[in-house]
């Protein structure tokens, strides 16, 4: 769908046990309630079942009984987008099973502007970098907003990673469209790389790109069927062609693992565009799929997916749909997450970061 123009200005809300905060939170914000990174453990129980409490809808869309153990399988931070049942948009720090922090915008900050999380990580040092539609941002443990970019009218952003030392990798869909790079230190814009695109609609240009260990930037041409490899001058080095890519990482071993959204597949190329390996409805009859934004690859070999149902409006088939799968390379489902119902509902899912992962998010190895 097409949304409306990015707002300039947002609000977090925060829990602390059972007490909620909101307030609006700009650069210069501080709030009167800090929270340290040793306790944010407080918020939330979940029992350890896949379903947050209670049974599925009548409608399933999954198995009364998921393979894993539930909210407590992996520790992990998770966003989602465009989660239309409620008023406020999260993003979720889950811990031994139960939400142990969360932070939340408002949909719809003014008439007609809307925003969601599209993006999100956890850094070595405790902040979480994030992306908003409306923008992107970087918070620490104590709520404090460290570093800010509010989207320019007629731009959205959907994707933000880490390149260590401070500085994060953005996508600005736009016209025109253009990857930057900033020192979040200081706020300078460190690099523009234009990204040539014709899709005119801002919405359906991007979402997440990724640099590679090698510096160049692997970008999902999400509206154009195709994910490209270019230099940061915005040279094209490398191309293959994809139905609708969400997003595209690149691997340890050289191939590329492209999560295809509405087209419902993660799918491995070779360098040479050859596919060594798909996962898609046919690999999980009783599971249905939806939109398949992300894909990450563990360090085990396994293969971590999101499953985005936001397009599905009838809300009430929700509760019954797998949010996360982790597929073995055989393509065993391994761990099957569904958390709808309070204290444990995360609502849809575009990102999720596992946080048992060797490495960091900084060091470049972790493979998401």
């Amino acid at each position: 769908m097409r949304r409306g123009p990015p707002p300039a200005t947002f609000g977090f809300s925060f829990c602390l046990e059972g007490v909620k905060v909101c307030a609006p939170l700009n650069t210069s914000t501080t709030l009167a309630l800090l929270v340290p990174a040793a306790i944010l453990g407080t918020c939330g129980t979940v029992a350890a079942l896949e379903t947050g409490g209670g049974a599925p809808s009548a409608t399933a869309l999954s198995p009364a009984v998921l393979p894993g153990n539930g909210l407590a399988q992996h520790p992990f931070l998770y966003a989602g987008e465009w989660d239309t049942r409620k008023a406020e948009q999260s993003m979720f720090l889950v811990r031994e099973g139960r939400i142990a922090w969360s932070a939340s915008i408002p949909l719809h900050p003014s008439p007609g502007s809307n925003q969601e999380f599209d993006d999100a990580t956890l850094l070595p040092n405790g902040n979480i970098i994030f992306s908003r539609m409306s923008g992107a941002g970087e918070m620490g443990p104590d709520k404090r907003l460290v570093w800010d970019y509010p989207a320019p009218p007629g731009t959205e952003i959907h994707s933000i990673q880490t390149l260590g030392h401070g500085r994060v990798l953005i996508m600005r869909n736009g016209n025109p469209a253009q990857a930057m790079i900033f020192d979040t230190a200081t706020g300078a814009v460190e690099r523009v790389i234009p990204i040539p695109t014709t899709v005119a609609g801002t919405h359906g240009q991007f979402r997440h790109i990724r640099m590679t260990r090698a510096r160049t930037l692997l970008v999902p041409h999400l509206g154009e069927d195709k994910v490209v490899e270019y230099d940061l001058n915005g040279r094209v080095l490398w191309s293959v062609q994809a139905k609708s890519p969400w997003s595209a990482i690149r691997l340890n071993n050289g191939n590329t693992l492209v999560a295809g959204d509405w087209s419902g597949y993660v799918r491995e190329v070779s360098p040479s565009g050859e596919t060594v390996w798909e996962f898609t409805q046919a690999d999980v009859p009783d599971i249905r799929i939806f939109n398949l934004q992300t894909a990450n690859r563990l360090a085990n070999g396994d293969t971590v997916i999101t499953n985005w149902c936001a397009g599905d409006k009838n809300v009430e088939d929700w509760p019954s749909t797998v949010q996360v799968l982790e597929v073995s390379p055989d393509k065993k489902v391994v761990w099957a997450l569904r958390s709808w119902r309070d204290p444990g509902d995360l609502g849809p899912a575009s990102s999720i970061q596992l946080l048992d992962e060797p490495g960091d998010a900084e060091s470049g190895d972790q493979q998401r």
